[in-house]
């Protein structure tokens, strides 16, 4: 069976921050840099998680369009579960 190679997908993780603001975000991993690396992952480990996984590179545009449909919507006070982002996200993931 054919996998992808670590650098073929993007690691992310939607969570809901920690702050009075309370405001869902999501965070980049692999696309992080010294500059802002441990912010970011700060940020995302002090908020409450929501969903995380991987997409691929192949179709990268397209699935971070999704995920930011998804945080409008649960910004919006959407009822959104994460088996929804899941299901809409898995042809835009990495094969296993």
């Amino acid at each position: 069976m054919w996998s992808m190679a670590i650098s073929d997908r993007t690691m992310f993780e939607i969570y809901r921050e920690a702050d009075y603001g309370r405001q869902y975000r999501v965070v980049y991993f692999t696309e992080l840099n010294e500059h802002n690396k441990e912010q970011e992952i700060g940020r995302a480990m002090a908020g409450e998680h929501f969903y995380d996984g991987f997409i691929s590179d192949r179709c990268r545009d397209e699935a971070k369009r999704v995920i930011a449909d998804f945080l409008q919507r649960l910004n919006r006070g959407e009822a959104v579960q994460p088996s929804e982002v899941e299901q809409r996200l898995a042809a835009l993931s990495p094969a296993s």
